[in-house]
């Protein structure tokens, strides 16, 4: 008798087991109709009343996520993908990279979740940002999306009230920082040329940034963990290439790079281009060569670092939206974009700071490259989502 019970409870329990699996969308949302499962996961079943009971929860409410989803077969009928060549195709659910890329969408197997909580890190880090006490921005006129170009002057104050230069700009950062800002001609198609102490300036300002600060080292940490670089040499030298490497953005002349695009700005076909660095815009403020407009988004952020859409005119050249993180060090500004750059080259990389989501948007400049075909950085610059 015993051994018939259990028998029998051996043939209830695989019973059971194999109904739980013919009776679930596990996996099998937009498959077509399989007349081996007990109930359906498609857009028929709910014609014919035969879709399994977890259908609304796992193929319908989540038909935008990857939960439970992860390797699917592609169906045309699903809104987002969670395969592996979503990635290729650009049709990856929002949560794809979390959930199931353990190599996320960039390079060094770095996943979303790893970027937002590296990010964190390196904005408690930040202990060269401004304070309160040493910076007062003061952003006056907000306009819509729709107005950035209109070039109205709508803001008759300085956005930079007050700075205290004797404090942060003695800070070796800052330093660094300044000592590279005035090695560049802003206007496209002229040839840069480096002097041996402007070279030399470049060194510096990556071993101030990347080598001398708890910031930088961690940042180094987390790419050395993740098998990007194999030592520091390698990372300090890749991302030498990666912000200082010249290359032509107009007339063939090696006129431009990552480093001068984004920190010091430029000209190209009568407008600015690219200056996403708020201690540049504050020196340029400072000499009266720009002029501040307004404003088109401000971040959620109550103290430093914030971010801010500007409008304004330099010499003459309008740039309609220069987005910059502002009152941050110039260790934070490099770590993130360089962050953002090796994780997600030309990608939207979103990024976490105390609680609140930042998106830095990367651009790979395709028309050149360097060491075994790297990319050089095209642009990249801040943002924050909109409701």
């Amino acid at each position: 008798m015993k051994l018939v019970a259990v028998v029998v409870l051996l043939v209830t329990l695989l019973q059971q087991g194999r109904g739980n699996s013919l009776d679930s969308c596990q996996g099998r949302c937009g498959y077509g109709t399989d007349s081996s499962f007990t109930c359906q996961c498609n857009q028929y079943c709910e014609r014919y009343n035969d879709c399994c009971s977890d259908y609304e929860a796992i193929c319908k409410a989540g038909s935008t996520s990857c939960k439970g989803r992860c390797g699917e077969k592609y169906n045309s009928q699903n809104k987002c993908h969670c395969n592996s060549k979503c990635s290729q195709y650009n049709n990856c659910c929002s949560d794809y990279a979390d959930l199931c890329d353990s190599k996320g969408s960039g390079s060094g197997m770095i996943t979303d979740a790893e970027i937002k909580a590296l990010s964190e890190t390196l904005y408690v880090l930040d202990s060269n940002k401004a304070s309160a006490s040493e910076l007062i921005v003061e952003p006056q006129a907000l306009v819509p999306d729709s107005e950035t170009g209109s070039q109205s002057d709508l803001s008759p104050r300085l956005l930079f009230r007050y700075l205290n230069e004797n404090v942060l700009f003695a800070r070796p950062t800052y330093a660094a920082l300044l000592a590279l800002l005035d090695n560049y001609n802003r206007m496209t198609g002229q040839t840069e040329d480096f002097s041996p102490q402007q070279l030399a300036e470049q060194d510096t300002f990556l071993t101030e940034t990347m080598s001398n600060t708890e910031l930088g080292r961690e940042l180094f940490a987390f790419l050395y963990t993740k098998g990007v670089y194999p030592s520091e040499n390698a990372f300090l030298q890749d991302l030498k290439m990666m912000w200082f490497g010249l290359y032509s953005r107009n007339n063939n002349k090696m006129d431009s790079s990552g480093f001068e695009h984004i920190f010091a700005g430029e000209i190209k076909g009568g407008k600015v281009s690219g200056f996403h660095n708020w201690i540049q815009f504050y020196l340029l403020e400072k000499r009266e060569r720009l002029n501040y407009y307004s404003h088109s988004f401000d971040g959620p952020w109550t103290s430093y670092p914030d971010v801010l859409g500007m409008q304004f005119m330099w010499d003459g050249y309008y740039k309609q939206v220069g987005s910059a993180i502002i009152g941050c060090s110039p260790e934070f500004d490099f770590a993130l974009y360089s962050l953002c750059y090796i994780a997600r080259p030309g990608k939207q990389c979103r990024l976490s700071l105390g609680g609140k989501e930042l998106l830095i948007q990367t651009y790979t400049w395709n028309n050149s490259s360097y060491g075994d075909g790297k990319k050089f950085i095209g642009s990249a610059f801040p943002s924050t989502p909109r409701n």
